[in-house]
């Protein structure tokens, strides 16, 4: 990121009428920022019963006369009371800037605070920053015992949920990239919305990093809201969070429904162990996603993990501070100018041909970045028969009989060194899922149970009478003349789940 960036303020507002006109005002403060460019300042109206309209409305008037009509300004109003978390997500459809940041409608936080926290997105390649209220500052201000202690609990639940080490959970001040927090999909309606932000960022293994802020904490006499029924609900939204596994918001590349495979390592780690045998030093995965397989291949001399999914290549690059070898690299496997120049000794393309509508013009340009003794290795999905609702949302075109997928590997000028067999036991899974029950998405407690018996299914996956579920090909490359005849391919079965 530039070491100027834009961003986006989200202010929810209820019930503050003596008091919002003068926190906006405040915002003010920002421009004289010298690491924030562009601002937007995002005002969500909840409903509010006292004179917050009016307030609101004589500062829209009063903007075009100060400093602060160089601001961007959107001013919005739910007609029914929904919550905070609600007014943030009415809030996202208006953000396009680099960063986001809450800012309550009350006097409670410092705006100066905000300029300190950008800074770190662009220094130490921050996804998030938090503002604590229990780090060392300048001051704060001395309140009731019981609301620390609450604090203290839920943030302590909190770090144990998502297995960080945070000071404070319940911080208003989170900025966060833009990009990635609209690619969150965020369900709280109120107060909860705190620790869902925690905890989905923890998921998508963002890097946090937190600052230490001022506080001027409000008594109830001087207006505060949240009561100990909104510290139950935060346990309620802990748990219910922690199980939950909706950390990508709905988009082209299916992101939300193939997180759900990242629930099943053993599986990850069962393919890496089968195709080791085949991987070089210097290796190319096209369809990385979020880096589970390479963490299991790594280290290499060299490792480049590629995507087209920006979300995915986002989380790759928190792999490369500890991993000098590995390189991220946006490679969309139909164009042959977006792949790396080097060559590899290894190409590895896992559930991504059956994506692409020419097949056969991907793997040429996969060829193409094989050296001359190099190898490629491909996993699609076997049987038309198996083809059903789940193949249609993850974009399937197609599944692969044995006979096709030789003759499109060699049509691309591969030999066909060797064909697996992989996964019977996802098969039935499969078919009653996307055949009879026509679901759209896999089944969260099928993908945890699978993954709790990896070990010892993989030992009898080959006896068990069904058909498998995908096929991994051992390719070499090849020259036109030695790829008319083929060498017999050797069958050995194995049991995997699908991964991108």
């Amino acid at each position: 990121m530039s070491s100027e960036l834009s961003l986006s303020i989200i202010v929810p507002v209820y019930n503050e009428q003596y008091l919002v006109e003068t926190s906006l005002s405040r915002l003010g403060v920002l421009l004289g920022s010298p690491n924030i460019g562009r601002v937007r300042v995002i005002v969500v109206n909840d409903a509010s019963t006292d004179q917050t309209d009016a307030a609101l409305s004589r500062f829209q008037e009063a903007i075009g006369h100060s400093s602060l009509s160089r601001f961007e300004w959107v001013f919005l109003r739910h007609e029914q009371n929904q919550g905070k978390g609600s007014a943030i997500r009415s809030a996202i459809a208006h953000i396009d800037t680099d960063l986001v940041v809450i800012h309550d409608a009350d006097l409670e936080y410092h705006p100066e605070d905000i300029s300190k926290m950008v800074p770190l997105f662009s220094a130490e390649d921050a996804d998030a920053v938090f503002g604590s209220r229990f780090l060392a500052s300048d001051f704060r201000r001395v309140l009731l015992f019981r609301h620390s202690v609450g604090n203290k609990l839920i943030t302590l639940l909190a770090n144990v949920v998502s297995d960080l080490n945070l000071s404070d959970v319940e911080t208003c001040y989170k900025m966060v990239r833009a990009d990635l927090f609209k690619s969150i999909p965020w369900e709280s309606r109120r107060f909860g919305i705190e620790p869902e932000i925690v905890i989905k960022l923890a998921k998508r293994r963002a890097r946090i990093f937190e600052i230490p802020i001022r506080y001027s904490g409000r008594s109830y006499a001087e207006g505060k809201k949240i009561t100990w029924k909104d510290g139950v609900r935060a346990l309620g939204a802990l748990i219910r969070f922690g199980v939950s596994d909706r950390i990508y918001s709905a988009d082209e590349h299916a992101s939300e429904i193939l997180a759900r495979l990242n629930r099943a390592p053993r599986f990850t780690r069962w393919m890496a162990d089968t195709i080791r045998p085949y991987i070089g030093d210097r290796v190319l995965e096209i369809g990385a996603g979020i880096g589970n397989l390479t963490t299991y291949l790594a280290p290499r001399s060299v490792y480049f993990a590629s995507d087209i999914n920006p979300n995915y290549l986002s989380r790759l690059k928190t792999l490369q501070p500890t991993r000098p070898y590995l390189a991220v690299h946006y490679t969309d496997a139909t164009a042959a100018g977006t792949y790396p120049p080097e060559q590899f000794d290894t190409v590895l393309c896992l559930n991504v041909i059956e994506h692409l509508e020419d097949d056969v013009a991907a793997l040429t340009n996969i060829r193409n970045k094989v050296d001359k003794d190099g190898r490629a290795i491909i996993l699609v999905p076997n049987s038309m028969a198996l083809y059903g609702t789940l193949d249609r949302v993850l974009g399937h075109y197609r599944r692969y009989s044995r006979g096709q997928l030789e003759e499109t590997c060699r049509k691309a000028g591969f030999t066909v060194e060797k064909v697996l067999k992989f996964n019977r036991i996802g098969s039935p899974g499969w078919w009653l899922n996307g055949r009879v029950l026509r679901k759209k998405s896999f089944g969260f407690l099928q993908i945890k149970l699978l993954n709790l018996l990896v070990p010892s299914i993989k030992r009898i996956d080959h006896l068990l009478p069904f058909p498998h579920l995908s096929w991994i090909v051992i390719l070499r490359a090849s020259t036109p003349t030695e790829s008319k005849s083929t060498p017999e391919s050797t069958l050995s079965d194995a049991a995997i789940s699908p991964q991108r």
